[in-house]
């Protein structure tokens, strides 16, 4: 199978401290990851560093079998996706929903009188009303809920048509309710045949939606399974990863774990 994205060897070193190490991983055409990890695993930097966002120390990572730090960053953030809460603290709090959607197509966070074509406008009414929020086009950042904005980085991470998208703990924050609607339309991109490669970044099983083909493991830095999802989120590998003895599994299409001697039911 063709590789969408490759890293290998990919190190990343922050004032003595390895937050990378060595990590080499591929995901293929078709395959839709989840990334799961305790805190501090190394989790938020590999994606970062996929985006382009977090330079490597050494090791390489390439898009559709291209090294992206030879490439152009502003073609790098159109080819790839990103979502993360930490983008909303950098949005201006006066501009609309509206703007924070398309401006993502000029690559920026703050609108500072950027010309938008007719279609610019048009996928950005178009994602906004795909994930419900199209009745706050208008309204300011600042007022905006936390679940309303999460859907609205969604919207914004998708506003370029990317090649992949990735997701740093979307539900973070989020009540049970926007969570589950959260879920739904992830769901609503992974199952479209001419979506992006989804990656997801979470700590918490329970938020993988059920399209999710692969799962990496990361503690420490390092990888430590790699696989499709029902051979790698097991609860030997998972007790691995999190230092806990922990059971896994599936039901109805959504996962669950739960510490040793806790029913699954409960």
């Amino acid at each position: 199978m063709t590789s969408v994205i490759e890293l290998d060897q990919a190190t990343v070193t922050r004032q003595g401290t390895t937050i990378l190490d060595s990590v080499t991983w591929a995901s293929s055409q078709g395959e839709h990851w989840v990334v799961l990890g305790p805190n501090g695993a190394g989790k938020t930097t590999l994606v970062r560093a996929i985006c382009g966002r977090c330079d490597l120390d050494a090791g390489t990572v390439r898009l559709d079998g291209t090294d992206i730090s030879r490439t152009d960053p502003l073609e790098n953030a159109t080819r790839v996706g990103f979502m993360s809460n930490s983008l909303a603290n950098k949005l201006r709090p006066t501009s609309t929903v509206r703007d924070v959607v398309r401006s993502a197509a000029w690559g920026v966070h703050v609108s500072f009188g950027e010309e938008y074509e007719t279609i610019d406008d048009e996928r950005a009414d178009n994602l906004m009303a795909l994930f419900g929020i199209a009745d706050l086009a208008d309204r300011r950042w600042s007022t905006v809920s936390q679940g309303e904005a999460q859907r609205a980085l969604l919207a914004r991470a998708l506003m370029t048509d990317p090649e992949v998208l990735i997701l740093d703990e979307p539900a973070a924050g989020l009540d049970l309710g926007a969570r589950e609607m959260l879920v739904s339309a992830l769901d609503e991109i992974i199952a479209d045949p001419r979506g992006p490669q989804v990656i997801l970044v979470t700590h918490q099983i329970e938020e993988i939606p059920s399209g999710i083909t692969h799962a990496l493991l990361m503690a420490n830095g390092s990888v430590l399974n790699a696989g499709p999802i029902d051979r790698t989120l097991t609860g030997v590998n998972l007790s691995a990863a999190f230092d806990l003895p922990l059971l896994a599994g599936q039901r109805e299409g959504r996962w669950w774990a739960r510490g040793v001697g806790a029913s699954e039911g409960n």
